[in-house]
Parts: structure tokens; C-alpha cells; sequence
């Protein structure tokens, strides 16, 4: 069972309490399965019996134990326990991981959506943002950023600018970052929730970074912080966050091509090396990562996400191909699918950024 399956499954479970007649709450659009904080136990917790408490007028811990008693009927799940006010942490049968890598990888090549995004539904039914950027640089990438994270999670996205945006210089400025100005998705009347984008500015001009430099200069910063415009975005080397997730993905790919010319191809299975379960945490972590990055309006959780991704995936990679005269086996196979998983989580999450995943670095 997956991260994106289990938190149908307890979502189920909550419908069910309530038609039931156990809860009289409104039931969420989507509960989100983290891995457990400190005193928890098992694969995955969840707090909704914490956010469902109050207007259900009960206790967090019995609307827990409501949940629990449905949770231990599904299939896939081998144990609940309830820790602390009310997380309920779960424990799953079978192989998590091996779920994991190929949902990530079916998302990435099934022509659907991508891993962690959302199908927002039909247009008419979608929530709707109207963006609002000062003209300035840094609210300039930041809307523009913003605007792909939340279409990301369904939502219709139109940005604005005050005051309206017209001169030549900010054409240019936009146009070597990546940037259309012109990104309304509805014409006419558009009856949104308005955000106002007006982060602390840039300190220098970042352009002569160069695009994937300066974008992630400005957005990895909280939007309160001010950035640093320096040339530490350009050097390669470890010290850099930017390189280490480009460098990360690179070596993905370049094990990939690797595998190839060796005969074999990924496969997800157990990779049976301790060193792939921070990098499993990361990935698992990732649609939620993505929704509170929507959700608080804040591309720069997605960037600090990406490095921890980048982290995680080093130690697993020298791992991955067979050494000396070794024939690849069936957890190679696993640990080269767990690789690609990683690159294209990496991938997609700098897309997301506006930033460029290159194949060789």
C-alpha cells in the first residue's frame, strides 16, 4: 500500500464512521499520512482524528479509536495504535517500498499524472487562485512558481500584477527566467481567492546568474527572508544545495545508461541496504510535501525538500551497479528502480521550480 492509497484508505474509514452515524463531521477531501513523529510507531501516522475531534464533539482519542476499529478491516494494514492525544500511527503488510517505487515510476511513464500531483477534476468544480505579484524580480519568479505548485494540486491559477507590467526591461527579465507573463487560464470575469505576492525583494540583480541559478536563489529563501545574490549558486561542488539536487538526478540517470550496457534494466524489489530508508522516508513524503507547498503558498518547501532528497539518494548509489566480476541480481535490479524513482521525484520537483534537471552534469 502506498502513501497516496493508505490515505484513501483511512479517508474511507472516516466516510464510513460517519455513515455509520459514529462521527457527525464533514468529511475531509483528503487526509495526509506522514511518516511517525518521535513516540509513534509503525510506517505512517495521521492527526485527523485530532482535526476531526472538535466538530465532531468528542474527544481526539475516541474519534481515533473509531477510525482504529475500521483501519484494522483494510487490507494491507497489519496493525493500528494510537499514541500520545490521538495520532493514529499505522503498520502496513507486505512490501511498502517496493509499492512506493512503482507508483512513482507508473506515474512517471503511465502518461498521467505525476507522482504527488492531483487531477483537480473538472474545471468548474476547481478551486481558483488569483495570484498577485509585485513588479518586482523575486515576486516575479516566486508567482511564477507558485502557479505551477498549485496547478500541481488542481487548482486554476491566474496571476496579476500591480502595477500592470509593460516595460521592456521587465519583458527581458522574464524572459531569460523562464517566465510567461500572460498565464491566465480564464477570460473574463475570473471569481478566485486573491493572494498577494510580496516577498522581501532581492537584495542585488540576480540575473546574471543565469536562469536556473537565480530562480533557485530567490525561491528557496522563505518568502521572508531575504536571498542571498551571490555566485555560491553557480559553484560545483557540495556546498552548494542547487548542485548536490542536479548532481543527485544526473547520477541517476548516468547509473541508468550504466545498467544498460551491463544488460539489465530496473525492477522494484526489496534492495535489501539500510541505506535506502531515509531516501524511502524522503520519497514517501513527497505528495505532502508538495500539497503544504500549495497549501502556505510556499515554493520554497518544495526546494528544501529536494535537497533532502538529493541527500538521501547519495549513499544508496554506490550500491546499485555490481562491482568486478559480481552478475547483476535481483537487487540491483530493486536499487537501480529505487535510483530512477529518486531522479524522477528530483526531476519533477525542479520542474516545478522552473529549474532545469539536466542528464549529465
Amino acid at each position: 500500500m502506498t502513501p497516496v492509497e493508505l490515505s484513501r484508505t483511512v479517508l474511507y474509514a472516516v466516510r464510513r464512521a460517519v455513515d455509520e452515524g459514529e462521527l457527525r463531521v464533514t468529511v475531509p477531501e483528503r487526509v495526509a499520512v506522514v511518516p511517525p513523529g518521535p513516540g509513534g510507531c509503525g510506517e505512517y501516522a495521521t492527526n485527523v482524528a485530532l482535526q476531526l475531534a472538535g466538530p465532531a464533539g468528542h474527544t481526539p482519542r475516541h474519534v481515533a479509536e473509531v477510525l482504529r476499529a475500521r483501519l484494522l478491516q483494510a487490507g494491507g494494514i497489519s496493525d493500528v495504535v494510537v499514541t500520545g492525544p490521538g495520532f493514529i500511527n499505522i503498520s502496513l503488510r507486505g512490501s511498502a517500498p517496493v509499492a512506493l517505487v512503482e507508483e512513482i515510476l507508473g506515474a512517471s511513464g503511465s502518461g498521467g499524472a505525476p507522482y504527488g500531483h492531483l487531477d483537480g477534476g473538472r474545471s468548474g468544480s476547481r478551486e481558483r487562485v488569483l495570484l498577485h505579484g509585485a513588479a518586482e524580480v523575486r515576486a516575479l519568479v516566486q508567482v511564477d512558481a507558485l502557479a505551477r505548485i498549485l496547478r500541481s494540486q488542481g487548482v486554476v491559477v491566474r496571476t496579476s500584477w500591480d502595477p500592470p507590467v509593460s516595460a521592456p526591461e521587465w519583458d527581458a527579465a522574464s524572459a531569460l527566467l523562464g517566465v510567461v507573463l500572460d498565464s491566465s487560464e480564464n477570460g473574463g470575469q475570473y471569481d478566485a481567492l486573491r493572494v498577494d505576492v510580496r516577498p522581501v525583494p532581492a537584495p542585488g540583480d540576480p540575473l546574471p546568474l543565469g536562469r536556473d541559478a537565480a530562480r533557485w536563489a530567490l525561491l528557496r529563501p522563505a518568502s521572508h527572508d531575504r536571498p542571498r545574490i551571490t555566485g555560491e549558486h553557480l559553484v560545483q561542488r557540495e556546498s552548494n544545495p542547487l548542485f548536490r539536487v542536479r548532481y543527485a538526478h544526473a547520477r541517476t540517470r548516468a547509473l541508468l545508461r550504466n545498467a544498460a550496457d551491463l544488460g539489465f534494466g530496473p525492477e522494484p524489489g526489496p534492495v535489501g541496504v539500510s541505506e535506502a530508508q531515509p531516501l524511502l522516508a524522503a520519497l514517501a513524503d513527497h505528495p505532502r510535501v508538495l500539497a503544504a507547498a500549495a497549501r502556505h503558498r510556499a515554493p520554497d518547501r518544495l526546494a528544501r525538500h529536494l535537497v533532502t532528497v538529493a541527500d538521501a539518494t547519495q549513499p544508496l548509489l554506490p550500491a546499485v551497479l555490481p562491482l568486478g566480476e559480481e552478475k547483476p541480481s535481483a537487487a540491483h535490479r530493486a536499487r537501480l528502480a529505487l535510483a530512477e524513482a529518486a531522479g524522477t521525484v528530483l526531476a519533477g520537483g525542479l520542474s516545478l521550480l522552473g529549474i532545469d534537471a539536466p542528464d549529465h552534469l
